[in-house]
């Protein structure tokens, strides 16, 4: 059998006294969390260690004893060891000792009730126990068989540090029967503003919390569910982050504690998003409100606006010619121009119906930017929508023509194949069909194969400008989603502190020699960025869709409409 004993770094110096810790029955391993110093009284090291039990909820007990001298060990002293071993009666009873300036420690196991006693191999394990207490385990997700039950062993030794944390809440300046020589026995590590910022966040979050049920209370109320609030609410992205940021608010100003690692590391990362995203909008609101760039905004707005109208009537007329030489129906062709060029003349009226108050309307619109930059992005989207809701219209217009006729050649080609699609059973049946219905239906199906080039054309055109704007929307709501979702507060502490986010650990041979215990040194390995992204992601509400490229076609083949937002009834990704 091996014995593995963790023995913290930072008792190697401490003075002789007794060692406490955890003992692992089911991984023959002991666990050092301090040493308590001569002279000691017994029954009140029981007593503190009962106490500690009943707070932790681990068995702290007494394991061995600790000899640190720096002349020889006295036979004295070996026997007073010795005999504490039936004072705390723990078996195996574990004696270390560091004899002198040497580097070899010795290390032996009593086992006074064993009727067959074992010679065990004893490997000495020194840990850092600031590390591993501070530190959260991510055991990789793909391990089985061996790997899951090594992590789990591994997972019980960083247990069982952290949750002795009130045993590393005394130092030696602490007037008590008990010394201890842990990783704060010099002191106990601690901030004044730290502490003060713990005072003085639980009114804040007291009153946080009431403002966000009032204004949570407000956006459930029945006036937001009539059809044009309810409409825009589901339409427009920048009440969707709105209400995205106003759960994020009601998590981290909730007044229930974090019940495990995770659930803290999740209300630190939504703490620094919104941190940093409001400090990135102030910095873009007082961008724009210098030098009066709100201005100089509303007067070129205008200009690019009638340049894209002239555009679109440039290429509407070539449209009404004879596009790349290709023989259109004339008369729908042009039936179709003058009723898109009509659309654009409407629209230029209603973008200089409105150019007296577009300054007054950024103006107020860049106020929000101290919302937050996901905010102002997702402003910018829908204003990007409505500056091109002339074009959502003509691809509308386009897609519903040419997914009419797309469906009545397919309905007149089943015709004469003696075919009809069966409402009811949702199927293709057989049909047998009349002289005068096969007429019509030759008359109908050329009909339309011969207007569908022209039909096609258009859809085709105003189909690749709806695409544009939707890749310049798709790329904003991306910069959105990648300020949401993105954990900063956890690739601040992987890149600062890699320790505290721990993917597993490495030994390292310190000694090794014959007749003394193998000493290791107990290493962490930091968690990949791409593992800390991966597990520590925050959820987005994914306003915009991502549909495959296989469906996309489809979509584009059928003429299926585009939408640059999710329905309710979507799968949220």
């Amino acid at each position: 059998m091996v014995l593995k004993v963790f023995f913290p770094s930072c008792c190697s110096s401490a003075d002789s006294g007794i060692l406490i810790g955890r003992w692992i029955s089911e991984q023959n391993s002991a666990v050092i969390l301090a040493v308590v110093h001569f002279p000691f009284i017994p029954v009140q090291v029981k007593q503190y260690l009962g106490e500690v039990q009943r707070v932790t909820k681990v068995s702290v007990s007494v394991l061995g004893s600790w000899s640190n001298s720096k002349q020889e060990k006295e036979e004295s002293l070996s026997e007073f060891l010795e005999d504490l071993g039936t004072i705390f009666c723990h078996e195996p009873w574990i004696q270390i000792s560091k004899e002198g300036d040497s580097k070899f420690w010795s290390c032996s196991i009593l086992q006074k009730h064993s009727k067959n006693p074992q010679e065990e191999e004893i490997i000495l394990v020194y840990y850092d126990q600031r590390k591993v207490m501070l530190s959260h385990l991510h055991p990789p997700l793909d391990t089985a068989g061996q790997g899951a039950e090594d992590a789990s062993k591994l997972s019980a030794i960083f247990d069982t540090v952290a949750r002795s944390q009130i045993l590393f809440m005394t130092d030696r300046y602490d007037e008590g029967p008990i010394k201890l020589t842990h990783w704060q026995s010099d002191g106990v590590e601690a901030s004044i503003i730290v502490e003060l910022l713990k005072q003085a966040s639980v009114p804040a979050c007291m009153l946080l919390t009431f403002l966000l049920s009032l204004l949570s209370g407000i956006c459930r109320s029945r006036v937001l569910k009539f059809w044009p609030l309810s409409f825009l609410w589901s339409k427009l992205s920048t009440c969707e982050q709105l209400g995205h940021r106003l759960q994020h608010l009601q998590v981290i100003s909730s007044n229930k504690k974090a019940q495990n690692q995770n659930q803290l590391m999740r209300k630190a990362n939504i703490f620094v998003s919104l941190l940093i995203d409001v400090a990135l909008g102030i910095l873009l609101m007082s961008w724009l409100y210098r030098k009066n760039r709100i201005g100089h905004l509303a007067d070129t707005l205008i200009p690019v606006a009638d340049h894209v109208a002239e555009e679109l009537q440039d290429l509407l007329q070539w449209l009404m010619g004879a596009p790349a030489g290709l023989k259109m129906n004339r008369a729908l062709d042009q039936v179709l121009g003058r009723f898109f060029l009509y659309h654009i003349h409407l629209w230029i009226s209603y973008i200089h119906l409105l150019s007296p108050f577009i300054e007054m309307i950024l103006w107020y619109v860049g106020l929000s930017a101290c919302l937050g930059l996901t905010v102002a992005l997702c402003i910018l989207s829908d204003i990007i929508a409505l500056l091109t809701f002339h074009i959502y219209c003509f691809y509308v217009y386009g897609a519903r023509l040419y997914c009419l006729k797309i469906y009545g050649l397919s309905s007149l080609w089943r015709l004469f194949r003696g075919k009809k699609w069966n409402v009811l059973r949702q199927r293709v049946d057989s049909c047998s069909y009349d002289l005068d219905q096969l007429f019509i239906g030759t008359l109908l199906f050329t009909i339309l194969l011969f207007l569908l080039p022209t039909t096609a054309l258009y859809y085709l055109v105003f189909t690749l400008l709806r695409l544009l704007v939707v890749i310049v929307q798709g790329l904003i709501h991306l910069l959105v989603d990648l300020i949401d979702s993105l954990p900063l507060y956890s690739l601040i502490l992987r890149l600062c502190r890699s320790y505290r986010l721990a993917a597993g650990v490495k030994f390292r041979v310190l000694e090794q020699q014959d007749g003394k215990p193998l000493r290791l040194l107990m290493q962490i390995n930091p968690l990949s960025y791409g593992g800390v992204v991966q597990t520590y992601r925050l959820p987005t509400y994914s306003c915009y869709p991502r549909d495959s490229w296989a469906s996309l076609c489809k979509k584009l083949f059928l003429g299926e409409l585009i939408y640059p937002w999710k329905h309710k009834g979507d799968k949220q990704n």
